[in-house]
C-alpha cells in the first residue's frame, strides 16, 4: 500500500469540475486531475430518486493532502452535499508515484511519504 489516493467528485457542469482540477493542481493539491463526462446519475435525494448529468473528477493526490483538497473541492462547489470520497492506490508504477510526490510536497519542502 502507498499513501497515493485517488479522490472522486462530479460537479454539475463541465465549467465547474475544470475550475476545481485547476486549481488544485496549480496550488500543488493534486498532481492530476481528470475530468470526465457528461455521465449520467441517479441518486437518493430528499426521500426521492432523482437524476443529474454530471462532470466526473478523478484527483490524484497523497494521503496527506486529503483534508486540504476536500476544504477547497467544498470552498468550489455549488452542491449542498457534494461526493468527497478517497480511495486508496495499492499498489502502482513506481515511477507514476514519486511524480505524485513529488508534486504534491509540502511548500516547505517535507513531501509526502509514499
Amino acid at each position: 500500500m502507498t499513501d497515493a489516493i485517488v479522490i472522486i467528485t462530479t460537479f454539475p457542469d463541465e465549467s465547474g469540475a475544470t475550475r476545481c482540477a485547476d486549481a488544485l493542481v496549480a496550488e500543488g493539491l493534486a498532481a492530476c486531475v481528470q475530468v470526465h463526462g457528461p455521465i449520467r446519475s441517479a441518486f437518493r435525494w430528499q426521500g426521492a430518486v432523482d437524476h443529474a448529468v454530471e462532470w466526473y473528477c478523478q484527483v490524484k493526490t497523497s494521503r496527506g493532502r486529503y483534508p486540504a483538497v476536500e476544504q477547497r473541492i467544498r470552498a468550489l462547489h455549488p452542491y449542498e452535499v457534494p461526493e468527497i470520497i478517497s480511495l486508496p492506490v495499492v499498489e502502482g508504477n513506481p515511477a507514476y508515484l514519486r511524480w505524485v510526490e513529488e508534486s504534491v510536497a509540502d511548500t516547505d519542502g517535507d513531501p509526502r511519504r509514499f
